[in-house]
């Protein structure tokens, strides 16, 4: 397995996401709502970039364990900025289901990681 957490699709994909993010809520003036969702969606990619830059496999793990823990919350706000039409039906659509596979691909890893089984997420 690869090393550099630039050359992860889970990796690639959380930033995709999270700039997605950022440029879809650029005018929103729920500042609270807006720092919130921002806030996780970095996190789920400064997790992966620091949990892959650790040395013990548990310090790995925990820090994918945080990064998927971040991707859901990113998930239920992306449902709640979808209900109060800061995000369109189809762009919120899209980005909800973005962040699941982001999750599933996190799940992957870290399955990976701790079982050894072949994974290139």
């Amino acid at each position: 397995m690869n090393n550099k957490f630039e050359d992860l699709k889970v990796w690639k994909n959380s930033f995709d996401l999270t700039i997605n993010i950022y440029k879809h809520l650029k005018e929103c003036r729920d500042y609270g709502f807006k720092d919130q969702i921002q806030r996780a969606a970095v996190s789920i990619l400064s997790n992966i970039a620091e949990g892959l830059e650790r040395n013990h496999a548990k310090e790995i793990i925990q820090f994918l364990y945080i990064a998927k823990g971040s991707c859901g919350e990113v998930r239920a706000q992306l449902h709640i900025a979808k209900a109060l039409g800061y995000i369109s039906p189809e762009k919120a659509d899209v980005y909800i289901d973005n962040s699941a596979l982001i999750s599933s691909q996190l799940y992957n890893l870290i399955q990976y990681r701790l079982n050894g089984k072949k994974s290139n997420t």
